[in-house]
């Protein structure tokens, strides 16, 4: 994570830990890199990627799928930051300059609505890792990411604007069932 992005009110990154148990969050410097982040990218458990734009990277380190080797599980880094400071901390991070980019290709469009990037393509981090989750196999937690974005949106916008939530409607009854 950018260092001011989990300070800001509309960060979706925080969504991610309350739907996929095993989360890790680190802060992003430029001059130096937490040791327990390069502990897990060393974990022999894992299978590392980095979930970015594909037209950033070098052809060679781009994928759309991930393969995962038998004993293995995927693990998926995210750049959670503006569209401007994910591609200074993709390019001034030497440690993942190693791994593979999965470059994903959205069906659709960003839902996210607090704040824009100027390219419509863009997806917040909650959107990328719900798709992440689909890749894995995993379609209810990504169901119910792209559930918890749209409670948190519809919560958000309606304290910013003062309006009365309707808590039956589609996205609070899916909601209700997660619960169940």
């Amino acid at each position: 994570m950018h260092d001011i992005e989990p300070l800001k009110p509309s960060n979706t990154g925080w969504l991610i830990a309350d739907i996929v148990a095993e989360t890790y969050a680190f802060t992003w410097q430029r001059t130096s890199v937490e040791p327990a982040l390069l502990e897990l990218l060393a974990d022999p458990r894992y299978q590392p990627v980095v979930v970015f734009p594909g037209e950033y990277a070098e052809p060679g380190r781009v994928v759309s799928n991930v393969d995962v080797s038998p004993g293995k599980r995927p693990l998926f880094i995210l750049l959670d930051a503006t569209w401007t400071e994910a591609r200074k901390m993709f390019r001034k991070s030497p440690y993942l300059s190693r791994l593979p980019v999965l470059s994903l290709q959205a069906d659709v469009l960003s839902r996210y609505r607090l704040r824009r990037s100027t390219r419509s393509e863009h997806l917040c981090t909650a959107e990328v890792a719900a798709l992440c989750l689909g890749l894995a196999g995993d379609e209810k937690g990504a169901g119910a990411l792209d559930t918890w974005l749209d409670a948190f949106t519809d919560h958000y916008l309606g304290a910013k604007y003062h309006r009365a939530l309707d808590f039956d409607d589609e996205t609070h009854r899916a909601l209700a069932a997660l619960a169940r």
